[in-house]
């Protein structure tokens, strides 16, 4: 199924009991689609959410509003049901606002372009968390529930470890040239994997953030610029060369492209609810909605004629050779900000629903 969105999209995210998929687009746009498997998308909300660019989108309460951020340094809370305005928090960070992800269900993170990431607690109805811990824009977050911990990707080339009870950064990786763009939690809690602008995959053991115990370079020199986890062993990708991959962790290999969303970079990829449709965004302005069944159709079949291999980390690290490329700037340009201080103690306070 196709979408053609009419503008460059920045974020996509599923309802999490409903068969709604939502868009953040590069004119302030939030769109809203009804999806089956029998028939064609039908939009069914649009909102101009924000006088810049949507650039983070995710469904919060249950599904019963939309949380949008801006290079406008704002968040929205949208209703679904009626595109209303629910609460606006004009100044939530002092630069654009990147990144969004749900914690637990009363709280949610964000991320901006100049490396601060603040968490929200709505029962609190305030800011309680806030770590300036990056350099540059926060590319993607993370959110190890056991240990109440965020993990933060960043194109100053670092993964951030927040210690959300102690409200203090725990870990921080060393610096390297590569952007890390995205990252996902494999095996357990194991290991943390990272992907970068030139393309390698780097992977750290937990507990052990100071420098990665393996590097993955199949995909080098382009950019893998999002991961999405499809299980414990086996995540998604998806590339600027337009093709999204079926990767597997400890052994390391790419076990087959399962589609080819455009020519163009993969902007952004998501799961329904169900895990029945794979969604993605890409820089031709066109939403894809893949039926997971077919997708992995050869996947197992592949699996079975591939070697068993011990799953341990190797001693030895590959060799990077390619030289970095130029920082990644479509979403980035004109972030910075002056920061006007604000109060966010009313934000949430419109946001709690019963039951």
């Amino acid at each position: 199924m196709e979408i053609n969105l009419g503008q460059l999209a920045f974020d996509i995210d599923f309802h999490p009991s409903q068969q709604l998929v939502t868009t953040g687009l590069i004119n302030g746009d939030l769109h809203l689609y009804r999806y089956t498997s029998d028939s064609v998308p039908e939009r069914v909300l649009q909102v101009h959410a924000h006088s810049e660019s949507c650039r983070a989108a995710r469904f919060i309460n249950n599904g019963h509003a939309i949380l949008t951020g801006s290079p406008d340094c704002s968040i929205l809370a949208t209703d679904v049901e009626t595109g209303a305005a629910i609460a606006r928090l004009e100044d939530a960070h002092g630069g654009a606002v990147n990144k969004l992800i749900n914690l637990t269900e009363s709280t949610v993170a964000s991320g901006d372009d100049e490396g601060c990431i603040k968490v929200w607690d709505t029962r609190q109805q305030s800011c309680c968390n806030s770590f300036k811990v990056h350099e540059e824009y926060i590319s993607d977050m993370t959110f190890a529930a056991d240990s109440m911990k965020i993990l933060g990707t960043s194109g100053d080339g670092t993964l951030s470890v927040c210690n959300l009870r102690r409200n203090k950064v725990q870990a921080q990786s060393e610096f390297s040239e590569e952007e890390l763009l995205s990252v996902v939690i494999m095996k357990n809690g194991r290991k943390v994997v990272c992907s970068s602008h030139i393309g390698n995959l780097l992977l750290y053991s937990w507990g052990c953030f100071n420098d990665c115990s393996d590097r993955f370079v199949d995909f080098s020199p382009n950019s893998v610029d999002v991961l999405l986890k499809l299980d414990e062993d086996r995540l998604i990708t998806g590339s600027e060369t337009g093709l999204i991959s079926l990767v597997g962790i400890l052994p390391n290999r790419v076990i087959q492209p399962i589609a080819e969303h455009s020519e163009y970079p993969v902007e952004g990829l998501a799961f329904s609810h169900d895990k029945k449709f794979l969604g993605s965004i890409a820089h031709d302005q066109m939403l894809k909605l893949w039926d997971m069944d077919d997708l992995l159709q050869g996947s197992t079949k592949t699996l079975k004629h591939q070697a068993a291999v011990e799953d341990s980390d190797s001693d030895e690290m590959d060799m990077d050779n390619n030289p970095p490329k130029s920082k990644k700037g479509t979403k980035r340009k004109n972030a910075s900000k002056a920061h006007v201080s604000g109060s966010s103690n009313n934000f949430f306070a419109d946001l709690q629903m019963d039951g």
